[in-house]
């Protein structure tokens, strides 16, 4: 598991390696991923946007920008805290990801951008 704090927002992820398949005659990698995110500050923040990068073992980047987490923009008050969890496909047995969300801060109305821990994924077979 990694962790980071920014502005008070914990964000806590763990991966796991779900499998391989061909898909359109090409390998795929998947891997599935939960975040937890905790509002260790004083004020209620709400989500509203992410932001990921997924790299890939073969120079492979993709960008990816949406509104909220799995169809969700969850508001947490102070101490309350809202895990998800989601997958991608790598080309490779083996990558990173890396992003932020956007959130709003209650109290001063201010928008704040909370980094998510670089993370890896990684095929069990793939790891020497």
């Amino acid at each position: 598991m990694v962790q980071q704090v920014t502005q008070g927002i914990k964000i806590s992820v763990e991966t796991n390696f779900e499998g391989s398949f061909y898909k359109n005659y090409k390998m795929q990698y998947a891997f599935k991923y939960t975040v937890t995110i905790e509002n260790q500050s004083k004020n209620s923040v709400q989500l509203y946007t992410r932001h990921w990068e997924i790299m890939d073992a073969l120079n492979n980047v993709e960008t990816i920008n949406g509104e909220g987490v799995i169809g969700q923009k969850p508001i947490l008050k102070p101490g309350e805290s809202h895990n998800y969890t989601s997958g991608c496909l790598l080309a490779a047995p083996f990558g990173a990801m890396t992003g932020h969300y956007s959130m709003v801060n209650f109290t001063t109305t201010k928008k704040i951008i909370v980094n998510i821990p670089t993370f890896k994924l990684s095929a069990p077979f793939a790891i020497n």
